[in-house]
């Protein structure tokens, strides 16, 4: 699905990535973890060519898309949930659905079957929305492009525990369903449950890949890379 080779990006001056290297199979869930600030969300923008790769590659389906435009790369086949949600505030919870979808499997009846909840605010404004619905948006909105991998930055940041294990519950549905899915986010015992690989980044650099095994096997990855 996804598969990013040598990747380096920055910002004017500044270079934040360094070689950065990782895969993303079909029907598999991995992820990025790191500390604030060591490069996570550049990748993922780098990958939506929301910034301009340096050197490396992207490549999704095997298709070299390194730099294209942002809707390029969402008509390749990922969809995108931002970190910050990014729905549209003026636009009711179905008219926020209606405008990014394709035809595909993910129809509004299935986005609302999997959050029962955006059924029952579907003609509220995305403005009107909590934090937690505004996320179960997000996701549906990206889901409705039927992509063939999901991308999530910081998927429950700033969100109540029990939203948070809904997103969690949402997450493990759609790999059951064979839904690829690349996820940032900091609560690796949660990732853990049904991730299948993880990828750290450290300062721009990976610095460590391994399956969920592995990294129960080795807590001093998550002492030495995760722990604030």
């Amino acid at each position: 699905m996804l598969e990013v080779n040598g990747l380096e990006a920055g910002y004017g001056e500044s270079q934040i990535l360094f070689g950065i290297d990782f895969r993303v199979g079909q029907g598999e869930v991995v992820t990025l973890l790191g500390r604030n600030g060591m490069g996570k969300t550049t990748t993922i923008k780098s990958i939506f060519g929301l910034v301009k790769p340096r050197a490396g590659s992207v490549k999704v389906g095997g298709k070299n898309l390194t730099g294209a435009d942002p809707h390029r790369i969402a008509m390749a086949g990922l969809g995108y949930v931002p970190e910050g949600r990014q729905i549209f505030p003026t636009l009711s919870v179905e008219e926020n659905l209606r405008a990014t979808a394709r035809p595909g499997k993910w129809t509004i009846d299935r986005i609302y079957e999997l959050f029962p909840r955006l059924r029952e605010r579907r003609r509220n404004m995305g403005n009107q929305l909590s934090g937690g619905e505004q996320q179960m948006l997000a996701i549906g909105r990206a889901l409705m492009t039927n992509p063939h991998l999901v991308v999530l930055d910081e998927a429950t940041e700033g969100l109540a525990p029990l939203i948070r294990a809904d997103i969690w519950h949402c997450l493990r549905r759609l790999k059951d369903e064979g839904e690829a899915i690349l996820v940032i986010d900091k609560n690796v015992d949660a990732l853990t449950k049904f991730a299948d690989r993880h990828v750290v980044i450290e300062k721009g650099r990976v610095v460590w890949t391994g399956t969920t095994a592995e990294i129960l096997a080795t807590p001093e990855v998550k002492d030495r890379f995760l722990h604030v």
